[in-house]
């Protein structure tokens, strides 16, 4: 073989690598292939989530203590009123899945935000047209966004949706999860807290479903998962809740974090929310937050590139709920504090 054709031979291999991993960079841009390449492996296991302790122990969830769940939490940002933070996990899944979640990692993230510090509302372009949790925290200076409800297959929601003390979408009867605004103050959890807290409603979107209230979690999460919706289901989930001090707290999967139902709900139960809720997940999960540093965003798939093959188009929703920073309280000059 001359040295002309090895030359040929070295710069083919060469251009087949770089299109490759240019093709690797595209599909994980595009599609989040690392973290889909987990939940591929692990959505057949039947085993348990797993959570990574402080020493470095792994442990299976339903046996981890609300202590050791709270050390397990490993600080990702911080400022006044907002608290973010990330559980490692993993599933036993095989050799395969193994290998995957090694290589790529699972994560759990959790937020917590306080109401003194941040208003709440649903958010949403007119007629209700689909976008995207980037474009909501970018148009409108936000410091979180995330999927609410479901929708239909035309791209309207399934649920009402009230914003700025007006209900401007119908509701969804058999939905039993809620996330509402009153006195200026936000909660989640079942419908029924609706009636429950005085004052009238100026935000809200009904979401499915509710998973706990008064700190117990409801018997159908355990006894029933596919009564009412795909509980055992292995996949992207996102829990919205409340503790009894009015912190709002997300349990939301991240890169390959992927959790049944009851898991997602067991470790906002271990956090000591008090009222609970899922929102829209699977495919369709996506959330941003806007940090020092910038935006960061995670999508479950893609909301970037327009398909024709059903399999492969965009994941976008019609309402958010949005977190916005409240503005600062001005003292009038001369007066104590306190002063009306």
């Amino acid at each position: 073989m001359n040295r002309r054709l090895l030359r040929v031979i070295k710069v083919l291999v060469l251009v087949a690598m770089a299109g490759a991993g240019g093709l690797y960079v595209a599909a994980e841009w595009i599609f989040n292939v690392n973290s889909n390449a987990v939940l591929w492996a692990v959505s057949d296991s039947k085993a348990g989530l797993e959570v990574r302790l402080k020493g470095g122990e792994w442990k299976a969830l339903g046996e981890v203590t609300a202590a050791e769940l709270q050390g397990a939490m490993v600080d990702r940002y911080q400022e006044a009123g907002l608290q973010w933070k990330k559980l490692r996990v993993r599933r036993p899944a095989g050799m395969l899945g193994g290998v995957l979640q090694k290589v790529f990692g699972a994560e759990v993230h959790v937020l917590t935000l306080s109401p003194e510090r941040f208003e709440f509302a649903t958010s949403y372009r007119p007629n209700f047209e689909v976008t995207t949790a980037r474009e909501r925290l970018l148009k409108q200076d936000l410091q979180f966004a995330i999927t609410a409800n479901f929708r239909e297959p035309s791209g309207a929601p399934m649920g009402w949706v009230w914003h700025e003390g007006r209900q401007v979408h119908k509701a969804f009867p058999e939905w039993s999860g809620v996330f509402f605004v009153k006195n200026g103050m936000p909660w989640f959890g079942p419908k029924s807290l609706v009636d429950e807290v005085p004052g009238t409603m100026t935000e809200g979107a009904q979401v499915y479903p509710s998973v706990m209230k008064n700190h117990t979690v409801f018997t159908y999460v355990f006894d029933a998962p596919d009564r009412f919706f795909d509980g055992p289901r292995v996949t992207y989930r996102s829990l919205a809740g409340m503790r009894q001090n009015g912190e709002i707290v997300f349990v939301l999967s991240g890169d390959g974090g992927a959790m049944n139902v009851k898991e997602v709900t067991d470790i906002a139960f271990k956090l000591s929310v008090k009222h609970a809720t899922l929102l829209d997940g699977g495919r369709a999960l996506q959330y941003s937050v806007q940090t020092e540093d910038g935006p960061w965003h995670f999508s479950a798939f893609n909301t970037r590139v327009d398909f024709q093959n059903p399999k492969l188009e965009k994941q976008e929703s019609p309402v958010y709920i949005a977190v916005k920073r409240r503005p600062p309280v001005i003292k009038a000059e001369g007066l104590p504090t306190g002063a009306p």
